[in-house]
């Protein structure tokens, strides 16, 4: 049985998998696996896999789309280790994530959840010069709600006996689901923060951005509105299981989400959609002006700067997203 295993959901990604595979074929971890589960691709993914299949170590499973949160439920299922990671089919790792995880795992037996910082790339994989560096230490579910500092789908490294402890088997399927295969979006975050309540596993992060992930200049600003109707139902459905701790952050949270898209609007060059979130976050609460007012004004300035003086989106870009 090797020592861990990366999951790598693939749908129509023949022009980056290539790429994420080498990086994962070249971890210092060798006593690895890499299950691709090939979500009803149309395009040639099939066949960019293909020569790769020649390691022993890599196994491809094809089922019909299932969407991202079925991709990485069967990655699980088809896992033969204890120690499961997730990278996107157009992300990829550092050399030496796997290698580091499994040691923080090896440190921490009640460590359910590690993670680590991110650099965000463009098409081309050249650097953005935005990185995400999230806390690292005494992570709780406010911290979840409030500023997801798991990031994003690819940063995640999880141990079996920790999922074992979110499975649910929706009624007519003899399915076990981890992540919520309902959602087409915001499924990283429902699992997270599902984890942080029900369980009592440790949630940490380490050092370093060994996750590079690949972000869409042309796409920050798409989509924001069915953004938030996701993040609002991970609220909902999750609500029942703690009601205090919702009425405690809920505000905050979703003020920071309002901002969260409120920067993505501004890298969109869309000043009054920004203006529109921002002044929605600040009726929620005023929390994120409080503890980050930097980062809070800078993003007022943008997006003011944009729907009323005209000015060129990007001039403002690294200031309104820098993490």
């Amino acid at each position: 049985m090797p020592l861990a295993t990366i999951v790598v959901p693939a749908f129509n990604v023949s022009a980056t998998i290539a790429e994420t595979l080498d990086s994962l074929q070249s971890q210092t971890l060798k006593d690895i696996e890499i299950v691709i589960i090939d979500d009803g691709s149309t395009d040639d993914t099939r066949d960019v896999v293909a020569p790769y299949l020649a390691d022993k170590r890599i196994r491809y499973v094809s089922q019909a789309n299932r969407g991202l949160a079925g991709a990485r439920n069967r990655g699980i299922e088809e896992a033969r280790s204890d120690i499961i990671g997730f990278c996107d089919a157009d992300d990829l790792w550092h050399p030496d994530k796997m290698r580091r995880h499994v040691a923080h795992f090896d440190a921490n037996p009640r460590l359910g959840l590690s993670y680590s910082g991110s650099l965000m790339i463009d098409n081309e994989s050249n650097s953005l010069g935005i990185s995400q560096t999230p806390r690292l230490k005494g992570v709780n579910a406010a911290h979840i709600m409030k500023r997801n500092p798991v990031g994003n789908g690819s940063a995640a490294v999880m141990r079996r006996a920790a999922l074992m402890d979110i499975a649910s088997h929706p009624h007519g399927t003899n399915r076990a689901y981890y992540f919520d295969e309902t959602f087409r979006q915001s499924e990283d975050i429902e699992c997270w923060l599902r984890f942080a309540l029900i369980t009592d596993w440790k949630i940490e992060g380490i050092r370093g951005n060994l996750t590079h992930y690949r972000v869409a200049l042309d796409g920050l600003s798409a989509n924001t509105e069915r953004q938030l109707a996701s993040w609002e139902r991970v609220i909902t459905k999750l609500r029942p299981l703690n009601p205090a701790f919702f009425e405690a952050h809920e505000p905050a949270a979703r003020a920071y989400q309002l901002r969260y898209l409120a920067r993505r609007a501004v890298s969109g060059s869309d000043g009054g959609q920004a203006l529109s979130y921002l002044r929605a976050a600040n009726q929620s609460s005023l929390e994120p002006l409080r503890s980050e007012p930097l980062k809070t004004v800078t993003t007022y300035l943008a997006a003011y700067a944009l729907k009323y003086l005209k000015l060129n989106p990007l001039t403002l870009r690294n200031r309104a997203t820098t993490s």
